[in-house]
């Protein structure tokens, strides 16, 4: 993962400033270990400070709540919810779409919800 991503972002230094500029990433934190893995979305967001627009797919909703602006939320293929981590993360639709129980609680540092299976 770290090697694909090192091209593409080798590929991007290469156009021209003026252009606008983005990444489109499948899960780009698989097989990443938990340090790597935020290493990884702290440079996404500092592409993001830079004007490189970034999507990112992702299937872990406590990642995506700490390190993405706006999170879309997809159920066989059908739009079930788009706003900002703290609208988005609601235990109503988690039920709904991955049919498990959560417990949501806000981070104390930064605010950002993070998820909580029920046993």
């Amino acid at each position: 993962q770290r090697v694909q991503l090192a091209r593409v972002l080798a590929q991007l230094r290469a156009h021209d400033i003026d252009q606008a500029r983005y990444l489109l990433l499948d899960e780009p934190t698989s097989a990443l270990d938990l340090k790597l893995q935020y290493a990884t979305l702290r440079l996404l967001r500092q592409l993001c400070r830079l004007g490189i627009g970034v999507l990112v797919i992702m299937h872990d909703l406590n990642l995506a709540s700490l390190y993405c602006d706006r999170i879309l939320v997809l159920k066989g293929g059908k739009l079930m919810g788009y706003d900002t981590p703290g609208e988005i993360l609601r235990d109503e639709l988690i039920r709904e779409v991955f049919d498990i129980d959560v417990s949501i609680e806000h981070h104390a540092d930064h605010g950002r919800p993070y998820l909580i299976p029920r046993l």
